[in-house]
């Protein structure tokens, strides 16, 4: 249990009525940075910002209970703490990883006992989906009654991990990954801060960069390996991109994803798939993933790149890509990087052409050019009031009343007839598209 003296006070002044948490000076670098009050909690702003559920909860508002489901180092441990503290109420945790039912029963009385005496329990329960079916019936009444305000936390979906009665009386609220320029400021502040180095250690910007790279949305990560970098450094030294490297024992990714870096490893990741190579165009995915490159920038690559080096050579390409930009937006990293490289490998095993492109390119330069044409009267719209008199729709025959399905008619513009824009090549699926098309244009065209 963790008494609530560990932590600060707070209120709509918080910056004026912080009251340091009392927390040893030896504690981790990210348990010295936990947020004290509302409003030195980065990210989350869905969850807080005015009227939001969570926000009216910290202020003393419409009290309920709570689960709390994101990924580690998201704030759910800050978060129920800065609740227990609205309007005074007492602060009891409890791990699911140690505590049983005594436990939770030890807890439901003592809350009992403070609750007549006018004060309210807030119950923070970590990994509240490793308590067991009997552990989380254990507390439905407390729960129901408002003996406790139960401020559960878990990385697991709570519609699988908590059973429904708990469910059904607890408001549930999906904590985001910390956003890349959350992290920054986290780092930055824990640099400055009294409860963190006070300014006794400097961070150069590439270092920063890989801090923030590595937290990937993590604020706890993010901390552990500034602590562990600038524990390499005397007090006034630097911490440079070397040193963290050191400490966390992974190499930077040279990748700057508004420079140089950024375009030559997405063309070589293009050029890799075009050129069949596999393993190659692996090995840049991975560099854009690892160095934090935008999933859903690389998707729309992919998308792209289906039609315009593959097309009609292997139609199923374009759908995979497709379904690989539709996980990311779905499920997101880290579990995207999955679909992203599936459709890597299916593009760049795939038969290519570059026909697709190629025939659109010369339609449109002829259009360009001004080799647009009048549309042939039988083509035309016949279907408003008057379109008969001009001769529109005259003459047009329907292919599907041919036994064939397909007739000679013309329908390009006269000075465009006998034009061929797509060719396809003899790659993959296309070879039985040649041939076909060869077929279709001679009877279109009159042929035999």
């Amino acid at each position: 249990m963790v008494p609530s003296s560990q932590f600060g006070l707070f209120g709509e002044d918080a910056a004026a009525e912080r009251v340091t948490p009392v927390v040893s000076p030896i504690a981790p670098l990210a348990v010295r940075m936990r947020p004290a009050v509302l409003t030195e909690v980065l990210g989350q702003d869905h969850l807080l910002g005015p009227g939001a559920p969570l926000r009216r909860l910290i202020e003393g508002a419409a009290p309920a209970s709570v689960l709390l489901y994101g990924p580690p180092g998201t704030g759910k441990t800050t978060l129920a703490t800065l609740v227990s503290q609205a309007t005074g109420r007492r602060f009891e945790a409890l791990s699911a990883l140690s505590a049983g039912v005594k436990e939770v029963r030890a807890v439901i009385d003592l809350a009992r006992r403070r609750l007549m005496a006018g004060e309210q329990t807030v119950l923070f329960i970590d990994e509240v989906h490793r308590f067991s079916k009997t552990q989380q019936d254990a507390l439905l009444g407390a729960v129901e009654d408002r003996t406790v305000l139960l401020v559960g936390a878990t990385t697991e979906n709570p519609s699988f991990a908590v059973v429904s009665p708990l469910l059904s009386r607890s408001l549930v609220l999906q904590l985001r990954p910390l956003s890349p320029e959350d992290v920054r400021a986290l780092v930055r502040r824990a640099v400055a801060d009294p409860r963190g180095f006070d300014g006794s250690v400097t961070l150069t910007a590439e270092a920063e960069d890989h801090l923030v790279r590595l937290a990937a949305g993590d604020a706890r990560r993010a901390l552990t390996a500034l602590e562990a970098a600038a524990g390499a450094v005397p007090i006034g030294g630097v911490v440079d991109l070397a040193t963290v490297e050191a400490a966390v024992d992974e190499a930077a990714v040279r990748y700057d994803r508004a420079g140089d870096q950024h375009y030559d490893v997405t063309s070589a990741f293009i050029k890799s798939i075009r050129g069949s190579d596999v393993d190659a165009a692996l090995h840049y995915l991975a560099r854009m993933i690892t160095a934090g490159e935008d999933p859903r920038f690389i998707a729309r690559r992919l998308v792209v790149h289906a039609s315009e080096d593959i097309g009609m050579a292997d139609p199923t390409a374009l759908l995979t890509a497709t379904a690989a930009a539709q996980a990311v937006q779905l499920i997101g990293m880290p579990e995207a990087r999955l679909a992203l490289a599936q459709a890597t490998i299916h593009l760049a095993t795939a038969p290519k052409s570059g026909a697709v492109i190629a025939g659109l390119s010369a339609a449109m330069a002829d259009v360009s050019a001004g080799k647009s044409g009048t549309v042939p009267a039988h083509l035309r719209d016949g279907h408003y009031a008057g379109a008969a008199k001009l001769g529109n729709g005259e003459g047009y025959q329907y292919p599907h009343d041919h036994p064939d399905g397909v007739l000679s008619q013309q329908y390009p513009p006269d000075e465009l007839v006998g034009t061929d824009y797509y060719q396809p090549t003899a790659h993959g699926n296309e070879r039985s598209v040649r041939e076909r098309l060869a077929k279709l244009r001679s009877i279109v065209r009159g042929g035999s």
